[in-house]
């Protein structure tokens, strides 16, 4: 071309250009870009390497006006409007279903049902690359004639001398056939043996505009640019989109072409100087849909070789859907070579060298191109070995199932041949016969009829390929027209298609056909694309008994075919079948009136000497009854033979012996499943009503995907669908097929109209089949995996849905009416009283669930314990006989000590305190002062402070500077609640709770007297106050409950010095000891680690502040090691944070086998490891990591953080955790001594009943429980009935109820509240031991006794906690953790960080974080609906999905549900989306 002076040649484009020009043509060819999208796309990438073109090429022009000699189509009328591509796909559905389904929808009212509210960055879904403009864009004339050339010309080759290089394999008329028999005059012979007179021609697209082309000149010059321009094109070049191009391949160019390719197949490839193929090795092909010819050569060459051809499709790109898969195939089949074209292999995807990339999955594969170049002429004499037709394997056909999974369907020579010949005898084929193949020449009928049966009765074929279908949908019938075509093999899609485009044809006259063949005439919908087509070309002489559909399947091959009746082929039926009747699996012939029927046609007859019955779907294959729809089975030496390499399964399938009611076999031969649904009709006519692989079980009924297609299309699918993209399957859930259907929406689809599209769906659906939808969801256009000819790949559309990848704009679950196999909900049974409970634990031999810690000796046994008894008494003696012991050190992020107090600076600094509370504050014994303090050696100060002159100390959380109106109320509220007297604080929070921010939050004019402590003077208290009586409030302790209600607890000297005791002696702390603390000091068990226990036992406290760990995330593991703590204290989001943010660097950090450890850490020092301040961290010092927590213990949590640690030395037994309640703030801690924690698995589902039943590790529904550390020293537990109170048995679960020295004594509410609660501090038991007072602490849990001993020689009795009674749901009569629906919610997808959920009016709502990109946020709905249905068995009412960091957790990293339901209701989570399942 280069004498054509192409502006193009001369501006060699960069590679990147080229392939997103590659990529367009991708998209035009494929139809998901309009011309004039396309055209626009392409001139603005072009723009800078086109000169303007001021004329057009006059060569063009000149061949524009050659007449075309055998032109027998009329030119398409330029004022006619391009169709609207958007109708294309629409899945030929019948005006009848369409009035059926509107006529359903107009029996339901508009119904109101909740919108899904979405943040407006979610529906700006598509981005600009992914965007199709909607496809009724009005497009130019000239674009119109393009889009649908009429004018196809058939101009000889020989008048052209200027013919291209690609165009050399173009036969000009060699006949060289050394014997004109057809093969079937030999039967022992292959097809290919003899090389029969067959002639194939391709109408390919291609824009060479050295054919005479009428199209116009213009567009005609840019395509060739831009064809000049693609050198290496993403993809197998289709010659083009809108010219006309002829192939041939007459019968010598066949044979001596295959021999060709056999002869360098056996002899010419070696490997390691061995051959690389021995006859019956699989070899690969892999051609695209616009190459039959070379198609042709590489089957019949492998069939001369004796090698066994694997047709598969071109792999476009390494993701292709399903193309893993067909790796798989190819890699069981054991092929190492695969056989392509030039042009083909140049556009398959490449590695960094130059070779064909490996795909996913699949096996190393050697490439052969088998253009005639790479070949080697045989010699003279050679001629491949001939066999005879036996039952070796001839082919294989690949078959995918419908979970995804690719199986090939081995053929063997004798039923090749014996399926060619019964296709012939079955549609009356004979010689030089015209054949226009529209179907994929590769597999199935096209591969049938258009490769094999063809060239035995040395046939003339046409091939279509699909894109020029796409672009020209009459080239078909044009081509049956100019070629006076006998037989046509067509799809229904095809003749919906050019029923589309035939508006305005003029000369088409479809006369000479004596057969079309239906190749999916076994689809039910295809009756109405075949009587439309009827309709409008009867009276362009189509024939009505010409149409044949026939029935395929990859096992069976031609099932069956309707004959022409000069065949003797019996008069056409149809059926109109019940729907409902069906959904049973029942023939009930109903009247078409009715709107839920199906109406199917018949498929003819099965094939010469076939036999064939209808057996049950599941179990055994007994035979159906004659009104009964059952699986089509054919017994036949048509079939194919087997699964490769599948015994199993080819036994089931290809061997089926049919048994009678009797269990009597039907025949002696065996049968094949071919994978239809249906029955035999009158004359023995064969009626299809649905596939196997499409069939979905919801309850008892049965339904047809394909049915729910045709119904949903038939909701206004012009206006809302793209291009009728819709796909529908099952996935199990809750043991039930659950309907899921997936729809492309057009781009310009709004929320309304997709809402109402939806909801309009869902009513067809329930109106018409009785079925309710699961999910319906939509994705944007042209975003579902694509099959190899266009269609929607169903099994990945399906496997992307389950994974969470479909990435839907819009979801719509409606499990509350779908799911309708849910258990009963669980009836409340009147309850067994108390006396009962107790007499049936001693009949069952249980003893009362009751368990102690280690006695205390009484107080007044010892004047060590009396001196103990106040702690500023405690504090004083040690200023006063330790002056320099150490008692804390405060780290700051860095890991320095910022401060640190001995004896008598923390002594001498409460002093300065009390003296300024007594003297500037004026506050008098018992007055309440808040200490609101950052964590630090001031609020420790500051509490003794105000003990030494009688003042009640209060400590609170200070306001977060970046957050005071959210944080700043809930300090307001805690002092007003305490009504204290005065705020005691740093100078800059002082500043701070007086500013203008904080004015904006609360009316900063009621704040009390506001005292700041760092600079008060030196002075002394006169004298120091000391309690009359220990049971004197010593302080309050405030904290919000998960539940978000503020709670405070009143602590007495007694119980202070108590607690101080218990964990002393739990703990085993003594002056010598250091322990390192990383817990926030204001409420609880942290809070009394922090200020209580130094001075109390005399250890030194290294104190850690958590907030520091956000700039410094090893600072507290460091300063273990630092210190060699023994013991150490932390909360679970500490935890949390060390293992997230340390879990990658462990590694870099572990001692390598056969190294000392100081040699390691010496290494260490030096090396730079990925995080400078881990280095020589050694935390086999620690003897006890406690986690203080308020709940369940997290065990994953733990035993992760165990793992990743044990590399630096922690010890596997260290972790264990602590229990505390707002009662007691320390009731179990694990210690120093006793037995090591124990895990017990307990079935989820008895824990909903209130049950314990214990099951064995790993069992379904198993849910692991570690007991929560050892009971204090004199604290008693006991298990008691939450509604009568009274004592349970052991292994029972009930509420904790705890008696102890260190219980607080009440709550402290300013609102006089505290009547309301008085039975959680003053309990009794409704039943036996009545005198003992408890108290109740509001969590659920159950004792058990262990095999273990402990300390003082006894049996162990392990207390498990299951969670809080305030935070468990009622749902269906049940009790539900929230814990352990979110457990079941994080593990559902990758994405999601944290969950939370709550019940809201009756229904179940989860929060969940995303923690991903926006578009993955509806992949979730379905996801989190699915996992808990399956897990819990209940249904989610409400899906909201928000940004990671929504759900609020409190200091001790407990989530506050109560707060986020707040949230919820008040609208002001701003969610990303809120889905609420119907």
């Amino acid at each position: 071309m280069a004498d054509r002076g192409c502006p193009l040649e001369a501006v060699p484009l960069p590679a990147e250009v080229r392939e997103s020009l590659a990529e367009l043509e991708l998209e035009l060819s494929e139809g998901d870009i309009t011309q004039k999208g396309y055209e626009k796309k392409r001139a603005k990438l072009l723009a800078r390497y086109i000169p303007l073109i001021q004329g057009v090429d006059p060569s063009l022009q000149a061949e524009n006006r050659m007449p075309a000699p055998s032109q027998t189509t009329a030119a398409v009328p330029k004022q006619q409007k391009p169709r609207p591509t958007s109708s294309r796909d629409e899945r030929f559905r019948s005006d009848v279903h369409t009035e059926a389904v509107q006529a359903a929808l107009a029996k339901y009212k508009e119904r109101k049902m909740p919108m899904p509210s979405k943040r407006r960055s979610v529906l700006v879904h598509s981005s600009v690359e992914t965007y199709t403009p909607p496809d009724t864009s009005s497009a130019s004339e000239d674009e119109g004639s393009l889009r649908r050339p009429g004018r196809l010309t058939s101009t000889p080759l020989q008048s052209h001398s200027n013919i291209e290089p690609w165009l050399d394999r173009v036969i000009q008329g060699s006949s060289t056939s050394s014997s004109a028999s057809s093969t079937s005059s030999h039967p022992g012979g292959r097809p290919a043996a003899a090389p029969t007179a067959a002639a194939t021609t391709l109408t390919g697209p291609a824009a060479h505009a050295h054919l005479g082309v009428p199209v116009n000149s213009r567009v005609s010059s840019k395509i060739q640019q831009l064809l000049n321009t693609l050198k290496r094109p993403k993809r197998p070049p289709l010659k083009e989109f809108f010219v006309d191009d002829f192939e041939e391949l007459l019968e010598g160019k066949l044979w001596s072409r295959s021999l060709k390719l056999a002869y360098t197949l056996l002899n010419k490839l070696t490997s390691k100087n061995e051959p690389l193929l021995k006859p019956g090795d699989r070899v690969a092909l892999v051609f695209p849909n616009s190459d039959p010819v070379m198609f042709m050569v590489a089957f019949y060459g492998c069939l001369l070789a004796d090698l066994v051809p694997v047709p598969i499709e071109v792999p476009l790109t390494r993701k292709d859907a399903g193309s893993q898969q067909v790796g798989f195939l190819l890699g069981s089949c054991g092929v190492t070579l695969a056989l392509t074209t030039d042009a083909c292999q140049k556009g398959l995807p490449k590695a960094q060298t130059g070779e064909v990339a490996t795909f996913k999955g699949w096996p190393p594969l050697s490439w052969l191109v088998i253009d005639g170049k790479h070949l080697t002429k045989p010699p003279k004499d050679w001629r491949p070995q001939t066999q005879d037709a036996g039952a070796g394997t001839a082919y294989i056909e690949y078959k995918t199932s419908k979970e995804g999974s690719t199986v090939g369907v081995t053929v063997s020579h004798a039923s090749l041949l014996a399926q060619c010949q019964a296709l012939t005898q079955a549609c009356g084929y004979s010689e030089a016969e015209t054949l226009t193949n529209v179907l994929d020449f590769k597999r199935d009928a096209g591969l049938w009829h258009g490769v094999l049966t063809s060239v035995m009765n040395r046939m003339h074929v046409i091939s279509i390929p699909y894109a020029l279908m796409k672009v020209n949908p009459l080239s078909w019938i044009q081509k049956v027209c100019s070629y006076k075509a006998r037989a046509a093999l067509v799809k229904s899609r095809d003749m919906h298609w050019s029923l589309l485009a035939q508006r305005g044809q003029r000369d088409v006259s479809l006369s000479s056909l004596r057969v079309l063949i239906v190749a999916d005439g076994a689809n039910p919908w295809s009756i109405s694309s075949c009587d439309a087509f009827l309709n409008v070309f009867q009276s362009r002489g189509l024939r009505p008994e010409v149409i044949c559909p026939c029935a395929t399947s990859p096992e069976a091959l031609t099932v069956a075919i309707r004959r022409p009746p000069d065949l003797g082929g019996p008069p056409p039926k149809k059926a109109v079948l019940s729907m409902n009747g069906l959904s049973f699996g029942v023939i009930r012939v109903d009247t078409e009136e009715k709107l839920s029927v199906l109406t199917v046609q018949d498929v003819g007859q099965v094939l010469p000497g076939a036999d064939v019955c209808v057996v049950k779907v599941e179990g055994a294959p007994y035979l159906c009854k004659t009104d009964e729809v059952g699986e089509l089975c054919v017994s036949s030496t048509t079939t194919g033979t087997a699964y490769y390499g599948l015994l199993g399964i080819t036994k089931s399938v290809f061997e089926t012996v049919p048994v009678t009611a009797g269990g009597m076999p039907v025949s002696d031969r065996p049968f094949t499943r071919t994978g239809l649904l249906g029955f035999i009709g009158p004359d023995n006519l064969v009626f299809v009503v649905g596939k196997l692989d499409g069939l979905m079980v919801v309850g008892v009924r049965r339904h047809s995907a394909d049915d729910i297609v045709a119904t949903a299309l038939a909701v206004e699918p012009m206006k809302f669908v793209y291009r009728g993209r819709i796909a529908v399957f099952s996935v199990t859930v809750l043991h039930d097929d659950r309907i899921v259907l997936v729809a492309e929406q057009r781009p310009d689809a709004s929320e309304e109209d997709s809402f109402q599209w939806m909801s309009r769906v869902l009513q067809a659906i329930d109106s018409i089949h009785q079925v309710g939808v699961y999910c319906l969801a939509l994705v944007p256009a042209n975003t579902l995996p694509k099959a190899p000819l266009g269609g929607i790949h169903i099994s990945e559309t399906k496997q992307r849905f389950l994974e969470g990848m479909l990435h839907p704009c819009n979801v719509l679950m409606c499990p509350h009416t779908c799911v309708t196999n849910l258990p009963k909900p669980r009836q409340k049974q009147p309850e067994v009283g108390p006396a009962s409970m107790i007499v049936g634990n001693l009949v069952a031999g249980k003893r009362i669930a009751q368990a102690s810690g280690r006695e205390l000796a009484h107080l007044e046994d010892s004047d060590q314990a009396r001196k103990f008894l106040f702690l500023p008494d405690v504090l004083q003696w040690r200023a006063h006989t330790t002056p320099d012991h150490p008692l804390f050190l405060l780290l700051n992020a860095k890991g320095s000590v910022t401060s640190t107090a001995t004896c008598v600076q923390l002594h001498k600094k409460a002093e300065r305190v009390a003296a300024a509370l007594m003297e500037k504050a004026r506050l008098g014994t018992g007055d309440h002062v808040a200490l609101v303090y950052p964590p630090g050696v001031d609020l420790i100060a500051a509490f003794y402070g105000c003990l030494y002159c009688g003042c009640v100390p209060v400590t609170v959380r200070p306001p977060h500077p970046q957050n005071l109106t959210t944080t700043l109320p809930t300090v307001k509220m805690i002092v007003e609640v305490s009504k204290s007297a005065c705020v005691l604080t740093t100078q800059a929070i002082m500043r701070l709770l007086k500013s203008k921010d904080a004015a904006a939050a609360v009316d900063i004019r009621t704040w009390p007297t506001i005292l700041d402590t760092d600079d008060i003077p030196k002075k002394k208290v006169a004298n120091i106050f000391r309690p009359p009586s220990p049971d004197v409030l010593a302080y309050l302790d405030f904290s919000v409950s998960t539940t978000g209600i503020l709670a405070g607890v009143k602590m007495s000297h007694a119980a202070t010095s108590a607690l101080c005791r218990s964990i002393k002696l739990q703990c085993e702390l003594y002056p010598s000891r250091q322990i390192a603390i990383c817990l926030d000091p204001y409420c609880g068990l942290g809070f009394a680690l922090w200020c209580l226990c130094s001075v109390y036992s005399g250890h030194q406290s290294v104190l850690v502040p958590p907030l520091e760990l956000e700039s410094n995330v090893s600072l507290w593991l460091s300063a273990v090691s630092q210190y060699k703590a023994r013991v150490t204290f932390c909360s679970y989001s500490v935890m949390e944070m060390c293992t997230k943010g340390l879990g990658a660097q462990t590694g870099v950090l572990r001692v390598p086998p056969g190294v000392p450890l100081q040699a390691f850490l010496r290494w260490l020092r030096t090396a730079p490891p990925l995080l400078p301040q881990m280095k020589g961290v050694n935390l086999s010092c620690v003897r006890t990591c406690m986690v203080v927590a308020e709940e369940r213990p997290r065990i994953a949590l733990t035993q992760s953080f165990s793992k990743l640690f044990k590399d630096l030395g922690l010890p596997a037994r260290a972790v264990s955790t602590t229990f505390g309640c707002r009662v007691n703030v320390a009731i179990c801690l694990q210690g120093t001594a006793g037995p090591d924690p124990t895990t017990v698995y307990v079935d989820m589902r008895a824990l909903r009943h209130d049950r314990v039943r214990l099951v064995e590790r790993g069992s379904p529904h198993s849910l692991p429980l570690t007991e929560s550390g050892k009971i204090l020293p004199g604290v008693k537990v006991i298990i008691a009935h939450t509604e009568t109170k009274g004592p349970l048995g052991d292994s029972h679960l009930g509420e904790i109820w705890v008696s102890s020295p260190h219980n607080a004594t009440g709550y402290y509410t300013g609102y006089g509240e505290e009547a309301l609660h008085a039975d959680h501090f003053s309990a009794r038991l409704s039943f036996g031991d009545t005198q003992t007072i408890w108290a109740r602490t509001g969590y659920l849990g159950f004792l058990r006794r262990t095999e273990l001993t402990d300390a003082s020689g006894e049996r162990h009795d392990a207390l498990y906690v299951v969670g809080s009674l305030d935070e468990t749901l009622e749902l269906r009569g049940m009790r539900y953790h929230p814990i352990d629906i979110e457990t079941s919610v994080v593990r559902a997808h990758r994405s999601i960080a944290e969950c939370a959920v709550f019940t809201w009016t009756n229904l179940l709502v989860v929060v969940v974080e995303l923690d991903g990109l926006e578009r993955d946020a509806l992949d979730l709905v379905a996801l989190v609906t699915n996992v808990v249905l399956e897990e819990h068995h209940l249904v989610v009412g409400v899906v909201v999905i928000v940004d990671p960091g929504v759900i609020p957790i409190n200091s001790r990293g407990e989530k506050q549900r109560m707060h986020l339901r707040d949230g919820f209701l008040a609208d002001q989570l701003d969610p990303i989306y809120v889905a609420y399942n119907m």
